[in-house]
């Protein structure tokens, strides 16, 4: 059914950017199913890095408050009393996204009162959106998520074909990325892969390789310029023309799609 991958990692590891060319990327594949991106990081902008524009905007699942109204029969911001705890959501991915290049996005948004594990109807439309994306939904989804991926929850998390972590050669990343491979393993996700980023030569490949001797490492991207000047410019890395983007970030596209034959 599809492909599921989530991509974890230290805030400024680049996880945002490697979700979206990875995105875009399998997206204009021969062999692909539709692409969803899903924003599932409060401090992340995944619709940057996919190029739509700021002047279309996109109102995170979690604030639409008439739509998480009409279908748990509770209006939003409420705790406790009586709704549904098993809303609509299939028609929500198409409704609610925006979609540029074959990639559609879709912003989670965040659960503002009682926290993200609250019994709120916010939380409860968000846990069966992400059911639905990873358990029956037979599309290519990638879920840019925070730092840690326990609020995927164990309902979704057995069924996500792999985690990506993201990491740079530097010391912290590496202790965060150690912390997210261990809530990967307690949520018993499939795979766990390592992505090092930003590595300036075999010394940084060394390093990472040392650091994760018993996890598979997809490959290694080095650092880009394009990355900055796109940042500067104000467009997506690789805007006219993905093909320039590094021969490992197409190797690491080939292994992840052959999850999805295997």
């Amino acid at each position: 059914m599809g492909l599921k991958l989530a991509v974890g990692g230290k805030g400024g590891v680049g996880k945002t950017t490697i979700t979206s060319l990875l995105s875009r990327l399998i997206a204009r594949h021969q062999d692909a199913l539709n692409v969803i991106a899903i924003d599932a990081d409060p401090v992340s902008n995944l619709a940057a890095g996919l190029g739509i524009p700021e002047d279309k905007p996109i109102t995170p699942i979690a604030e639409l408050s008439d739509l998480i109204a009409e279908r748990t029969g509770a209006k939003p911001g409420t705790m406790g009393g009586f709704f549904t705890l098993n809303p609509k959501v299939d028609d929500i991915p198409d409704r609610f996204s925006l979609e540029r290049d074959g990639v559609k996005l879709l912003v989670m948004g965040t659960v503002k009162r009682g926290g993200g594990g609250c019994i709120c109807p916010e939380s409860t439309i968000l846990k069966a959106l992400m059911l639905h994306l990873v358990l029956v939904r037979d599309d290519v989804v990638i879920m840019d998520m925070e730092a840690g991926v326990e609020h995927l929850g164990r309902a979704t998390s057995a069924s996500v074909d792999a985690l990506l972590i993201v990491v740079n050669p530097g010391a912290r990343s590496r202790v965060a990325a150690s912390q997210i491979k261990q809530l990967g393993d307690d949520l018993k996700i499939k795979k766990i892969t390592v992505i090092g980023n930003r590595v300036r030569g075999t010394e940084d490949e060394d390093l990472i390789r040392a650091s994760f001797p018993d996890i598979d490492i997809l490959g290694f991207i080095p650092e880009m310029t394009e990355i900055s000047d796109a940042d500067r410019k104000g467009v997506r890395p690789f805007d006219t023309n993905l093909d320039d983007v590094p021969q490992s970030l197409k190797d690491i596209v080939d292994k992840l799609l052959a999850l999805k034959s295997a």
